[in-house]
């Protein structure tokens, strides 16, 4: 069994660090991308479209769908980095209705790219990160793998098993050193939930109903997302493994009663 070893504290938790983002060109993973270089990371993002991917982060074109082309860009980053200590599965898809609404192949699409994107992108890295003093892996899920929503049937049952797949990968790895956990956001200001509100009959009504279903009454932000990520893949958290760590303005955990004109600010 590999002991897991001592946090490193410091002003950058992850100087010397490398990390791999997937879907990291554009919101969550972006932001998350980001903030692991503001944390002195070396990180490489793996998306389809990286031409918006700025240095000093390194990008790498791949479909998680795929996996010739997402093992070779894992280990292209991997080797241009230096090595993989982080892997941050980030890349998805949504999808919207209940379970009549969408076919067979939506279904294998949006599971396809949900978990089984997942599947792929950690079988690609876990032999370098079988290497590193430090490996942790973060998966994206969502408040959807444990509340049930409206109109969210096959997203809830990818995250669902992304959630289940996230305590199933610690329990497999834990003694060989590497540390698996999840974020569970809420819904969160991204371009997928911006196209959604574009697509509403009432944009400003959909959004607020989003955000008072939350309750604290907004929605969750990318960048609180992507410290809730780094917070799991950082070294200060070595004896966390096998969590799924809800961003989600209350939404979970929250049962608030309804607001009358006899309360008052506590």
């Amino acid at each position: 069994m590999t002991d897991f070893p001592e946090p490193v504290r410091g002003a950058q938790d992850f100087a010397s660090l490398r990390a791999l983002v997937t879907g990291g060109a554009s919101g969550i993973g972006r932001a998350t991308a980001q903030h692991l270089t503001t944390l002195g990371a070396q990180v490489a993002v793996v998306d389809l479209d990286c031409s918006s991917v700025d240095k000093p982060l390194l990008g790498f074109r791949a479909d998680v769908t795929d996996d010739t082309s997402l093992r070779e860009a894992i280990a292209t980053a991997a080797a241009e980095l230096g090595g993989l200590d982080i892997l941050i599965n980030n890349a998805g898809i949504g999808a919207q209705g209940t379970v009549e609404d969408n076919d067979d192949a939506e279904w294998h699409r949006v599971l396809d790219v949900n978990v089984l994107g997942v599947v792929r992108a950690t079988r690609a890295a876990l032999p370098y990160l079988r290497q590193s003093n430090y490996a942790a892996i973060v998966n994206t899920c969502s408040i959807a793998a444990t509340a049930g929503l409206p109109q969210r049937a096959l997203y809830s049952a990818s995250k669902g098993a992304v959630n289940s797949l996230t305590l199933a990968m610690a329990a497999d790895y834990v003694r060989e050193g590497i540390r698996v956990n999840c974020v569970n956001p809420g819904t969160a200001d991204t371009p997928w939930v911006g196209r959604l509100l574009d697509a509403a009959a009432d944009p400003a009504a959909e959004r607020a109903a989003l955000e008072a279903r939350q309750p604290m009454g907004r929605l969750v932000s990318a960048d609180e997302v992507a410290g809730a990520i780094a917070y799991l893949a950082s070294p200060l958290s070595g004896a966390t493994t096998g969590t799924a760590l809800a961003v989600d303005g209350g939404m979970q955990g929250l049962r608030l009663r309804p607001v009358s004109q006899n309360d008052s600010p506590q």
